[in-house]
């Protein structure tokens, strides 16, 4: 390789909240990692979120290492306030944050093959996320339907859908919310296509955030997590079953275990369905021309199908041929184990326990173990503890 060619000690793949807090756990630590964001900004996959977002955990426990969200964000933080934060993250820290330049492939030895040209590393941590590719179904006659298909990631905000009729498929979080925006923005009509009935849980109680539920998870005994997420439903959660949504019958944790799936927090749907403003149906088993056919034999023709059927991680072409990722294409090793010598993945793990949160801790075992192995004195690293909020990765289909 010529002389040319950057290198640096670390190079951490991936400016979002895991990204940035294993950077400057690692800037912490005496150590310069540069930082490589796809995106125009540190934290530029959140702006592709829709407009209404808001996160689900509360500002005091979103924060990254060293900097609290500032009070005037609110208790639940609003997405451009989160970007605006990741960046002053950057500045405060100082962090080297090189934006706009793409990683499309990782080999041995370490080079990474960007848009901006190769790059060695002694050591990459990447930190994309879960959510790095959208995915939709392959539907029969998916091709033939004579509306409009988007995924959930183009949507931004209602307006285009006004005096529309519209059907989200996919009852997680993004689902609910978007079958709740579309209708509030004059849509002509709203449906959320359900597969599984969900978990729902009120994103805060009593002024409780849920989040603390899901944190508390891995210390209370197994056997009493899912009789007590039911008994929390049954209070505080009305019945929903003669509107599609039936109780399911078993708990949070279980179905988490399961499928890997968070519930959904309650910010408006529990209401929306309620007063049948938007309208339950069935699993969509394929499409015939503007036809969308449903698992209970009926068939609707909505003018606009928008899936928000979840994503993938990506992670395929980026580590082709290292044999690092399980069945799910999730890393086998992540979060403080290296999954080959000087290869390291931070923030795969989904929770429930809120996941800027989760993607700190792990953000500071892998700057802990990769600083440690700098020093000369690394110590075995075991694999993830296996918490009953944490799981190899989600069931992201509908």
């Amino acid at each position: 390789m010529n002389d040319s060619v950057e290198s640096y000690e670390i190079v951490v793949v991936g400016a979002g909240a895991a990204g940035l807090a294993t950077a400057k756990l690692l800037h912490d630590e005496g150590l310069s990692p540069l930082v490589l964001e796809a995106g125009p900004e540190p934290g530029a996959a959140w702006r592709d979120r829709y407009d209404r977002l808001r996160l689900h955990t509360p500002r005091l426990l979103s924060g990254l290492p060293g900097l609290r969200i500032p009070r005037r964000y609110g208790r639940w933080v609003a997405r451009d306030d989160l970007i605006e934060y990741f960046r002053d993250y950057t500045a405060i820290h100082d962090l080297d944050v090189r934006v706009n330049c793409r990683v499309d492939r990782l080999e041995p030895s370490w080079v990474l093959h960007t848009s901006d040209g190769p790059i060695r590393a002694d050591h990459v941590v990447v930190a994309t996320g879960y959510n790095g590719i959208p995915f939709v179904p392959d539907w029969p006659g998916r091709g033939s339907f004579g509306g409009e298909l988007v995924h959930s990631s183009q949507y931004r905000n209602p307006r285009p859908y006004a005096g529309k009729d519209v059907l989200v498929v996919g009852a997680g979080n993004s689902g609910a919310e978007i079958a709740h925006d579309v209708i509030d923005g004059g849509a002509a009509r709203s449906r959320l296509s359900v597969r599984t009935p969900p978990q729902i849980v009120r994103r805060a109680t009593l002024g409780i955030p849920a989040q603390l539920l899901g944190m508390a998870i891995r210390k209370l005994p197994p056997d009493w997590v899912d009789p007590f997420t039911m008994w929390q439903r049954k209070v505080a959660i009305p019945d929903l079953g003669d509107r599609g949504l039936p109780r399911p019958p078993h708990g949070v944790r279980t179905s988490f275990i399961t499928t890997g799936t968070t519930p959904i927090l309650d910010v408006g749907i529990v209401d929306a369905v309620k007063r049948g403003r938007v309208e339950v149906v069935a699993a969509v088993e394929g499409f015939e021309g503007a036809d969308v056919l449903l698992a209970d034999g009926s068939r609707i023709t909505p003018d606009v199908v928008i899936a928000a059927t979840g994503f993938r991680a990506g992670l395929d072409e980026l580590v082709a041929g290292l044999d690092v990722l399980g069945p799910r294409g999730l890393p086998t090793k992540t979060d403080g184990e290296p999954a080959l010598p000087g290869l390291w993945f931070v923030g795969f793990v989904p929770t429930l326990g809120g996941q800027l949160r989760e993607g700190s801790i792990a953000a500071a075992k892998v700057a802990e173990a990769l600083a440690a192995e700098l020093a000369g004195r690394m110590q075995p690293v075991g694999r993830v503890d296996d918490d009953p909020d944490r799981v190899a990765g989600p069931d992201l289909a509908q």
